[in-house]
């Protein structure tokens, strides 16, 4: 009896109300279930295994991961896994039913790839936050073609070439230095937008500045690590506020944010005075 050709990986970590409606999704595929197995790398969540468990309900396996991160916990599910493709999501996401027929149908030896990703656009009056990333969150289509990576919320790979490229990385932006690492070792990266995939945006300016501190944190790390780091983090640090014209753009042609455009306006000159302002007290070892 041969096993499942893809092996879907999914970190997480005390959110089960996200991953039942992502494995809701995931069992919305168009292919073959018979073709495809879920592994959930669970991040010592506070509400414990069996809660996890329940939610995965024989859908997949749970891999309990005790150190902390995500990408552990994506290593974890995924040296667990059987398949010859790995999909990787996130628990917090929707996947389209067309989702892995459309990431297989690219991904290939030598080769890995970054599918579609959108906002979900939430129920009721837009806050500031939410309307913002509706405009600018997630531009993987920008990030695959130009700066050469995708996010790990929408990524597939073969399992030979995961192995031989090695795991993600803890402290650093793991979806960028692991893709850079791929790439440095021979492999290629395209784009598929057939693979979408929905991300939930974050309700409010607390939520929105807790995923940016941590992102902050992370890409500062990755830039010291590469040549001329800390003079490509200044000048990336300075050059926020000159960002604003181009969100502005975005806000005002995004349809989805209509009636909150003021609002999403004023959240964007905060968060790219923000980027700039602590950018450049991390080159003076404030940490974000």
């Amino acid at each position: 009896m041969t096993g499942p050709r893809i092996s879907v990986v999914i970190p997480h970590y005390n959110d089960l109300e996200g991953l039942t409606k992502c494995l809701e999704s995931i069992d919305r595929q168009t292919i073959d279930r018979g073709s495809f197995e879920i592994i959930v790398g669970d991040n010592n969540s506070p509400c414990g295994i069996a809660a996890v468990e329940a939610v995965v309900a024989g859908r997949g396996r749970v891999v309990p991961v005790l150190e902390k991160g995500a990408g552990p916990a994506r290593n974890g599910a995924a040296a667990a896994a059987r398949g010859e493709v790995l999909a990787f999501t996130d628990s917090d996401c929707v996947v389209a039913p067309g989702w892995l027929a459309g990431g297989v149908a690219q991904v290939a030896p030598g080769r890995f790839v970054g599918g579609h990703m959108f906002v979900i656009k939430p129920e009721g009056p837009l806050s500031g936050a939410e309307a913002l990333e509706l405009a600018v969150a997630f531009d993987n289509e920008g990030y695959v073609r130009r700066a050469q990576y995708t996010v790990t919320a929408n990524l597939f790979v073969m399992r030979a070439d995961f192995e031989r490229v090695g795991e993600f990385r803890t402290g650093v932006s793991e979806d960028m230095e692991w893709c850079h690492r791929a790439i440095a070792k021979g492999l290629t990266i395209d784009y598929a937008a057939q693979a979408s995939v929905g991300h939930p945006p974050r309700r409010d300016w607390e939520a929105l500045l807790v995923k940016t501190r941590r992102i902050q944190r992370e890409l500062y790390l990755f830039y010291k690590e590469r040549p001329q780091g800390r003079l490509r983090w200044l000048a990336r640090s300075a050059l926020q506020p000159a960002l604003l014209p181009s969100d502005a753009a975005k806000i005002l042609r995004t349809s989805t944010t209509q009636g909150a455009r003021a609002k999403a306006l004023l959240t964007a000159c905060r968060l790219r005075f923000w980027k700039s302002g602590v950018g450049l007290l991390q080159l003076l070892g404030r940490p974000a």
